[in-house]
């Protein structure tokens, strides 16, 4: 009994791949053109599931999510120590809080170096391997 549940599950898992193989073709061209203007109308009786990511190249994707962290970091880093300064100002002699605002503010520009030193060294390993 166990080994059918397995295989069904697994059956189960792997139609849809076999099901859109097969309808591969339609929906390539409508994902290709869905930023169209306007944009294009599915395939008739299909279930079209495009690459959220755009692209299927290693590099692009890193370079994405690197990209993504960066546009992140650059808001909340200067944000991190507004609200430090602002633990700071407020203390009032409070040792504690003092010492809290001054971790907080090592700790958003240790991260804001580590996120320019990714960017940087992707960019580094890009030029060296001739890469975009």
């Amino acid at each position: 009994m166990k080994k059918f549940l397995i295989i069904l599950l697994i059956l189960v898992l792997i139609s849809p791949i076999i099901i859109l193989a097969d309808q591969a073709g339609d929906c390539d061209e409508y994902c290709q053109h869905l930023q169209d203007d306007p944009p294009w109308d599915s395939p008739e009786n299909q279930t079209c599931i495009c690459n959220p990511l755009a692209t299927t190249n290693f590099e692009v994707i890193i370079d994405n999510i690197i990209d993504f962290i960066f546009n992140i970091a650059i808001v909340l880093a200067p944000l991190m120590t507004i609200v430090a300064g602002f633990l700071f100002v407020t203390a009032g002699g409070n040792l504690e809080q003092i010492n809290r605002a001054k971790a907080m503010i090592t700790w958003s520009i240790i991260g804001f170096l580590i996120i320019l030193l990714a960017k940087g060294i992707m960019a580094v390993i890009e030029s060296l391997l001739g890469v975009g």
